[in-house]
């Protein structure tokens, strides 16, 4: 049918005459594609421009500088009239875009605005996100993000990223070769059946590779050419979503078991066979049962990184490095208690005791005796083993059985404290209370989200304490004033990790990630932290130097890829921090010929 419609008009897409039919009345705007004569049930080519100017030029986010556009440029790229005549700078663009921003109340509104924003102008979205990056960070990931993927299918505007459905089993590969980039370096995949602490949101889970690949570039630098958000759709067990008439997903219970497993396995494959063995993939929001498995199944022959297991378990790692400065002693000298013995709990618990067994060099064996886990049955011990997961039994110590959180305060009686299970309010005034009777300096982690779910505020903690709590949470919280101190809540963001991580395996070629690589972007997290920073209650450096902080932890990350002989970019540079810097994308605009 495509093939009559074009030869009714001659064949001539663009520019030249057109050979009409004898009677054939003329005039007017030409169909020169033949698509108004075509009827609903004919096939027509989607023809497309493909040089970037005029009005293509205007929606490509990519080159598109709006009213920035110079008289010189609307001049060559065939822009005069499609703008207003003024000429704007992006400092200007940036400042207009913020104030509209700004007057939106609603969270969710507002992460409306920016995704609309980074389909338009890419570069003035991310010159606006890095140079606001505690403001807007907030809205372009946690929380707000949790809160956007629930409502995915009803914001849905534009598809951003790839999905790969049950549908193409078998034709993987060949989905992944539709996408136009073809210089992968970093891709962020989900099957949306953990979603934050929002459980199973299924395709709509989206919003998370998009907005942790936003972060990659903002706060990391990675190029946005050279990010692929996927979700992965094997279904959904989420009854609403099943019933929702706008859902967007497939309308069908989760595959489980081989079929799951053959699936992954085929992604897998067919990402090694388009973008080679350099590109990393990033396992995000996959349920417990199996982000531990894909993690472990992938890592000897892949470049993997699962952020809610290693990305979790470093900046936690590197927020409890930065509060024994206060304490005083080393990793060994302290006991440990978690409350959720779940990926990220028990990630974070494994790179502790990595950590510690480094330090004072015994075995991850003896270093696990410093760490207790509580999960919904009570403190893990060893009369539990034959029930638990794999992954909680070797954390199973020998104990007498303890009910909940707060026997198990009073009878390991840890300097840590430190919260994942998702269960809002579950650190009691009662638990921070016997916390403090335990230690001058209580650490306590509310490492939940979204806010609902953390395990406690920042007001609580301080209070509680009597300002004596070093605190550290998930989500944001607003500073706190308590007898007359402000104390400034840490936010134990993934943030902080990820994105300097990635860039450090990109820079050094790295083809495959080590607990090691791991363990280097805590330590040099944690390096940055300063006594200023502690004597206000952070355990973190200020977000506003993120860029810095990224490009010292993709230094210390490439040193190790290079030490291990796991680095592939050769020569190794001289100085890697002054390197990585010079990797980093830049959102200013380019002048065009």
């Amino acid at each position: 049918m495509a093939g009559s419609v074009e030869g009714e008009n001659g064949g001539v897409p663009v520019g030249g005459q057109v050979a009409m039919a004898p009677g054939v009345v003329t005039g007017g705007v030409e169909d020169a594609y033949g698509e108004d004569r075509a009827t609903e049930d004919q096939t027509v080519t989607p023809w497309a421009v493909c040089i970037a100017s005029g009005h293509s030029l205007l929606r490509d986010p990519r080159h598109n500088k709006g009213l920035s556009f110079t008289e010189k440029e609307r001049d060559t790229h065939y822009l005069r009239g499609l703008l207003p005549p003024v000429v704007l700078s992006q400092d200007l663009q940036e400042k207009r875009m913020l104030q509209n921003v700004r007057q939106f109340q609603v969270p969710l509104q507002r992460y409306t605005a920016l995704m609309d924003l980074q389909e338009r102008n890419e570069r003035l979205f991310y010159k606006l996100l890095i140079d606001n990056v505690e403001e807007l960070l907030p809205v372009v990931y946690t929380p707000t993000v949790g809160e956007a993927c629930q409502k995915y299918g009803s914001i849905f505007r534009r598809p951003q990223g790839l999905y790969i459905s049950l549908k193409e089993k078998g034709r993987i590969l060949e989905v992944l070769r539709n996408w136009t980039e073809k210089s992968i370096q970093v891709i962020v995949v989900t099957d949306g059946e953990r979603i934050l602490g929002l459980g199973d949101l299924g395709c709509q889970g989206m919003g998370i590779p998009v907005g942790k690949l936003a972060l990659y570039t903002a706060l990391g630098g990675v190029r946005p050419s050279a990010c692929l958000p996927i979700t992965i759709d094997v279904g959904t067990n989420n009854e609403d979503l099943l019933k929702d008439e706008f859902y967007i997903g497939l309308k069908q219970r989760r595959a489980t078991g081989q079929e799951y497993s053959e699936f992954l396995d085929e992604f897998m494959a067919a990402v090694r066979q388009n973008y080679g063995q350099k590109v990393l993939v990033q396992f995000e929001d996959f349920a417990n049962h199996n982000a531990f498995t894909l993690l472990e199944k992938y890592r000897t022959n892949h470049l993997v990184f699962n952020d809610d297991i290693q990305g979790t378990a470093a900046v936690v790692l590197a927020g409890i490095i930065a509060a024994l400065k206060s304490v005083g002693g080393t990793l060994a000298d302290h006991t440990f208690l978690f409350f959720g013995a779940g990926e990220a709990g028990t990630g974070i618990a494994e790179l502790v005791a990595l950590e510690i067994s480094r330090q004072a060099n015994v075995s991850v064996e003896e270093a696990r005796k410093k760490i207790w886990l509580v999960d919904s049955k009570g403190l893990i011990v060893a009369s539990r083993e034959e029930t638990l997961q794999p992954f909680k039994k070797r954390y199973a110590h020998e104990h007498e059985p303890v009910k909940d959180l707060l026997g198990a305060v009073k009878a390991i009686r840890p300097t840590a404290l430190i919260g994942s299970a998702g269960v809002g309010q579950s650190f009691t005034k009662e638990v921070i209370e016997v916390m403090s009777s335990i230690n001058e300096r209580p650490i306590v982690l509310a490492l939940s989200n979204p806010t609902s779910q953390s395990e406690c505020t920042a007001e609580q903690a301080y209070t509680w304490s009597q300002g004596r709590a070093i605190f550290g949470s998930g989500s944001p919280f607003d500073p706190v004033k308590y007898n007359d101190k402000l104390f400034v809540p840490a936010q134990a963001n993934n943030a902080y990790i990820f994105p300097g991580f990635g860039l450090g395996v990109v820079i050094s070629g790295a083809v495959r990630v080590s607990d090691d690589m791991v363990l280097a972007a805590a330590e040099a997290l944690a390096e940055q932290v300063t006594p200023e920073h502690i004597e206000k209650g952070l355990i973190y450096p200020p977000f506003s130097i993120i860029r810095k902080i990224s490009a010292n932890i993709a230094a210390h990350v490439a040193a190790k890829a290079y030490d291990l002989g796991m680095a592939t970019q050769l020569p190794r540079p001289k100085d890697l921090v002054k390197y990585a810097e010079s990797c980093m994308y830049s959102p200013v605009y380019r002048s065009y010929r």
